[in-house]
């Protein structure tokens, strides 16, 4: 056990002389994923009404990439813990912008979410593998700051998004948006190119394709089911078969795993509690994230007339207060320790959201930008700190695997998220309605209609709808937040006391080292 503290901490310890150059490549990389993901959200208004999407379309769009995503995760982190992770975050980056090429010429709904799949793979070599190099090249007393860093970087690419992207479907066709890809991708391969140290582990699990397989066949059964009820209930066969089928798959993986010698996922972390309770962290904002980026832009498309340049820029104060938390998480960390900092954050989530639950049609932009800003400041307050204690556990040389598990856990809830929260959304928004036919498919649809055929009582009881359901979602967001900040209050590892809780990275990685989780290191 000690031998397995001093290798942790003195490996951890070592400063690389190229860190912060390293950091901006990973910056540039990230950049370009938080971009991408908003310009999407954007755009999801324009692509219903050119393709004819529904919103189980526009959740299979949303979800097309993110089941990629998280079902290569792993295998991802392992890939770059084996054969190099600059070599891996360069070959993602060529993927993501060769299929956001594809995006560009798409003329169908199935052709826009083949494209997302495979943004969803490059995707997936470059965001575990960006984050587990923090570890490997910065001491623990400059890793939070570095993952503030990190972070903001893929905040600053959610409010470009809407607004550069925005401007662009002002002018051009939706296609556009994935067009913009492509120059940022060389630039950010240029980056990692000349800055990445190269780091690896020797001693790197093989991949094993039998659980590839199953745990991508499982995520995308249970979202295929989460999705199909948003049209046929929940009740319904096909989407009460879809969501036991996945989630079959999936117990088949961690029995699997749990079974194997040398699992390629290691489910042992979820032992360390600053590796569960610390994704959760991060998991549960995801999620909410999810939620609010799935539903405002629509609102303020369709009930409150904006175009896309407009809907981006009033995107902003969640961006605003996401990049203002990244500044002060650290030192509040360093001052109230996880366990203090993390709850607090889920609680301004959870404010936000219930703030934003009260709103109505009528509602001046002024209120949507109060409640945004809150969601956003907390957002950040509740999923740095949470990185932060997920990668106090980890030793560089796993840190890959390691971060690839606690994001794919972030990608399920995000992929869930749209499911559910669409679901929910569409049940709220069509009960309320109460019409039939094509107007029932999404409000861009209803709003559609009603101004082609004239009809002022139509468009006053979609707008009507649609905020009532998205009233919902914030309040189901809410409700999440709450129960995870008390969870994290309860169970996160935290002792009494100025000085233990001064430093919290130390303390974490003092608890990697025993128990399970001094074993991971040495696998």
């Amino acid at each position: 056990m000690a031998q397995a503290g001093a290798t942790t901490t003195d490996t951890a310890q070592q400063a690389h002389p190229r860190r912060w150059w390293a950091l901006a490549a990973l910056a540039a990389s990230v950049l370009v994923l938080g971009l991408d993901s908003t310009v999407l959200n954007v755009a999801l208004p324009s692509m219903a009404t050119a393709l004819g999407a529904d919103n189980g379309d526009l959740q299979w769009i949303v979800d097309g990439y993110v089941v990629v995503f998280a079902a290569a995760l792993v295998p991802a982190g392992l890939l770059g813990d084996r054969f190099g992770r600059k070599r891996l975050i360069v070959a993602g980056l060529a993927l993501f912008g060769t299929a956001s090429l594809l995006g560009v010429f798409a003329g169908s709904v199935g052709e826009v979410i083949a494209a997302r799949a495979a943004m969803g793979a490059g995707a997936a070599l470059v965001t575990p593998l960006s984050m587990s190099i923090l570890p490997s090249v910065f001491p623990p007393e400059e890793r939070s700051k570095a993952i503030g860093v990190w972070a903001a970087a893929t905040a600053l690419g959610l409010p470009l998004g809407p607004i550069v992207g925005g401007a662009l479907l002002e002018h051009f066709w939706w296609g556009s948006v994935f067009l913009m890809n492509v120059p940022l991708v060389v630039a950010a391969i240029v980056a990692a190119t000349l800055w990445l140290p190269e780091s690896r582990d020797p001693a790197a699990k093989k991949i094993d394709p039998v659980t590839s397989v199953l745990a991508a066949g499982g995520l995308a059964v249970l979202v295929f089911g989460a999705n199909e009820a948003a049209r046929r209930g929940w009740t319904d066969p096909v989407v009460l078969g879809g969501i036991a089928a996945g989630l079959a798959l999936i117990g088949a993986v961690v029995l699997r795993e749990t079974r194997r010698s040398v699992a390629m996922i290691d489910f042992s972390l979820f032992r360390n509690r600053n590796f569960l309770w610390g994704s959760l962290a991060a998991v549960v904002p995801s999620f909410v994230m999810v939620g609010v980026l799935f539903v405002l832009p629509q609102r303020l498309a369709a009930v409150d007339g904006q175009g896309a340049f407009g809907t981006g820029v009033r995107l902003l104060p969640l961006m605003g207060g996401l990049l203002a938390s990244a500044g002060v998480s650290a030192p509040l960390v360093a001052r109230f320790g996880f366990r203090g900092v993390i709850p607090t954050g889920m609680l301004l989530l959870a404010a936000g959201a219930f703030l934003g639950a009260t709103g109505s049609p009528s509602d001046g932009y002024a209120f949507t930008a109060v409640w945004l800003g809150i969601i956003g400041f907390g957002l950040g307050v509740a999923m740095i700190p949470g990185m932060d204690a997920v990668l106090a556990t980890l030793s560089p040389e796993r840190a890959g695997v390691g971060s690839a598990l606690m994001q794919t856990l972030e990608q399920v809830a995000g992929a869930l998220g749209v499911a559910m929260l669409g679901s929910i959304l569409a049940g709220a928004y069509t009960g309320r309605l109460d019409v039939s036919g094509p107007a029932n498919d999404s409000v861009a649809s209803a709003v559609e209609i009603a101004q082609r055929t004239g009809d002022p009582a139509l468009l006053a009881h979609a707008r009507d709808a649609f905020v009532h359901g998205m009233d919902v979602v914030l309040i189901a967001c809410g409700i999440a937040a709450i129960v995870a900040g008390a969870l994290v209050a309860a169970f996160l590892p935290g002792r009494k006391g100025q000085g233990a809780e001064q430093a919290p990275a130390a303390e974490a990685a003092g608890d990697a080292a025993s128990g399970a989780a001094s074993e991971t290191v040495h696998a």
